[in-house]
């Protein structure tokens, strides 16, 4: 029977990338995108009609209660599904005191609180059907806090925690749940994809300086190709079965991972920030 796999965020990036391989694997895929502008991506994309037939595309905005009510009518008539790929995120930037709450929320709404709700939607035809896999793409920094960039960071470990808990739950009724975690990848989220709230842009802001050594130790960062991460999902989603809950990819991610567990939380804290900080009066000193 043609396995079936729901992404969402499939517009660009991981979900892009990952949807075009699972339908190329005879995996019947079901791509979620919000903008309704881009609904037509994988007919633009110059595809092999055999692998755009694969691909069905529904809109959806995990942030909208009637679109996730759309959604869940619109799985209860699926005849199976045996995939989840939770990869709709975004970020927002900004150090905490700049950021109003309502962009903590709006970050939240989406990061989780949108993915809850579709996990709710796809869990009952799962634990029918007794299999099903949930993977939920986090990032290094559901692992790592990193400054300016809180709302986000928070919400990918409330996913973190969120996963774990769920693994526990839905192992006895065959469902596995895992997670994602990428490094820096070549996707839009640190480009068109990143939100900075009217507030951050105070030109008298204290955090002036740090801003520029944050954005150019992000900058200075090499970004690998997506479809690295894609080539992980749609293995895992033709998997038997998810045998880890945690799946780090991407340079420099277990190494950080390690050091962040490792090392004294002062001498932790001592680099990061001579780094991010050095790194911006070097730079002026330079000039």
């Amino acid at each position: 029977m043609q396995p079936t796999v729901v992404i969402t965020g499939a517009t660009s990036g991981f979900g892009y990338h990952t949807a075009i391989k699972c339908a190329e694997k005879g995996m019947k895929v079901i791509a979620t995108i919000r903008n309704e502008k881009k609904l037509k991506v994988f007919q633009q994309a110059g595809l092999e009609k055999s692998v755009e037939e694969k691909i069905e595309v529904w809109r959806l905005d995990v942030t909208k209660e009637a679109s996730i009510e759309d959604f869940k009518n619109s799985v209860a008539k699926l005849e199976r599904v045996d995939v989840l790929i939770n990869n709709a995120g975004f970020a927002i930037g900004g150090f905490l005191e700049q950021v109003p709450i309502k962009d903590y929320r709006r970050q939240f709404e989406t990061n989780v609180f949108g993915i809850i709700q579709l996990i709710q939607a796809v869990v009952p035809k799962m634990r029918k059907q007794k299999f099903g896999k949930i993977i939920n793409v986090s990032s290094v920094s559901g692992l790592i806090g990193f400054p300016g960039l809180s709302a986000y960071v928070s919400s990918k470990h409330a996913l973190e925690g969120l996963s774990e808990s769920l693994r526990f739950e839905l192992k006895p009724f065959g469902i596995d749940v895992a997670l994602i975690e990428p490094g820096s990848f070549e996707t839009n989220i640190w480009s068109s994809g990143m939100d900075l709230p009217t507030a951050v842009y105070d030109p008298k802001s204290p955090y002036e300086e740090y801003v520029k050594g944050i954005w150019k130790a992000l900058n200075r960062e090499d970004r690998e190709d997506p479809r690295k991460v894609a080539d992980l999902m749609t293995k895992l989603a033709l998997s038997e079965s998810l045998k880890k809950l945690r799946y780090p990819i991407g340079p420099g991610v277990r190494l950080n991972v390690f050091l962040k567990n490792t090392l004294p939380w002062r001498l932790l804290e001592k680099v990061v920030l001579s780094n991010l900080l050095g790194t911006h009066k070097k730079g002026s000193e330079e000039k």
